[in-house]
Order: structure tokens, then sequence, then C-alpha cells
């Protein structure tokens, strides 16, 4: 217990009487304390979330050795519109049939349940790897080597990621973010093309809704 005592020694005569004062710090170091420990607090749970992203190099650059070829029946295209819009299209693209766009949101029964079923096949083998993880069956290092072997798989899902300047930051993280709770292991972002603007406009003049600002 800490305190401090003012006063004492010896009374003159003709003085008024000094009165001892004490003064307990105690409850000062407790509030320390819980104040030392809400602000570790705190600072722990601001720390950024960081996400390695790889970004594509563009194919000018590239020999044919080097370019990636994709499966067209393992391919999705997601287009970022304004306004929260997400459109997508299965294999390579159409541009001469809009009817090939699809139109959701970011509802876990929209984007989420359509990547979930397309690579429904590896969702269910992660799913089984984290019921293991959780029976102690298996080790957090075998669960990363295990989970990565089953994403990187030759015939996995691959989605390509065009944001378009009516689409904002968020739409883009929760697009990544949809990446990892789906299992999809590769997936690259890229510059849209004008046929995919073309595809937006026909859709959304087809429902007579005025087309998005490119």
């Amino acid at each position: 217990m800490a305190d401090i005592n003012t006063g004492g020694g010896e009374q003159k005569k003709g003085k008024p009487k000094k009165i001892q004062l004490r003064v307990d710090f105690t409850p000062m170091v407790d509030m320390n304390m819980l104040l030392i420990t809400f602000f570790m607090f705190c600072t722990t749970l601001s720390k950024p979330q960081m996400m390695d992203l790889v970004m594509p190099i563009k194919e000018d650059n590239l020999d044919k050795s080097q370019k990636t070829k994709t499966d067209e029946r393992n391919t999705i295209t997601l287009l970022l519109g304004e306004k929260d819009a997400v459109y997508y299209y299965f294999g390579f693209p159409d541009y001469n049939d809009y009817t090939s766009l699809i139109k959701t949101d970011y509802s876990p029964d929209g984007l989420r349940a359509m990547l979930a079923d397309r690579n429904g096949r590896i969702v269910r083998k992660i799913a089984e790897l984290r019921l293991k993880k959780a029976k102690k069956e298996i080790t957090d290092d075998d669960f990363n080597k295990q989970t990565t072997e089953i994403r990187d798989v030759k015939d996995g899902l691959v989605v390509i990621i065009k944001p378009t300047e009516g689409s904002t930051y968020k739409n883009l993280v929760d697009v990544l973010d949809e990446m990892q709770i789906c299992s999809i292991g590769k997936y690259a972002i890229v510059e849209p093309e004008q046929g995919d603007f073309t595809l937006i406009e026909n859709l959304m003049l087809q429902r007579n809704i005025p087309p998005p600002t490119k």
C-alpha cells in the first residue's frame, strides 16, 4: 500500500497545530493497471489485417511458355459494378450475348452461394479438414499444408475479378473475403474489357435501367 504522510514534527509555541494528513495511492495504482490493460487490448484489436495478393503480369511481357491456360469449364469472371452490384459469367466471354451475364449481390445467398456451389468439391474437403483439426486429429501445420494442396489442384476453380470505376474499395475487399470463405485457390484482379461494359449496358437496357458509368 502506498501513501504519503504530511505534517508531524514538533509543535512550536504560538503556531497553529498541524493536522497529519494521510493520502492512500492504492486506488490510483489499480486504476492505472486497468487503463494499461484497456489500451493494450484496444491496440491489439486495431492491428490491420493484411492479405497477400499477387497481381498477374501483363501477357504482353510473357512468352508462350509463361502464359497461364485456364479451363473454360472452371472459369468464372466477376464484374464489380456500381451501387454494390456484381455480375458474373461462366467460361470465356461472349460479348454478343448479354444473357450470359448474371446479376447477383454480396449476400450469403448471392455471390457466396454461387461460388460455394461451383467449388463444392474443394469446400467439402476443407470442411472435413477443419473437423479433423477441431478433433485434434491433425496439427495446425498439417491443416495448412493439406489446405494449400487442395486449393492448388490443377482442375480447381479460377475466378477473374474485374472491378469497374463505379465499384468501391469495399466491394473489392468483400470479394476477396469470399475467395477465402469459399476456398478459391486461384483468382486474379484484372482490368475490365470494353466488351464487359457492353454486356452490362445491354443487360441494364433490357431491364429499362440506365447503364452504369464507365
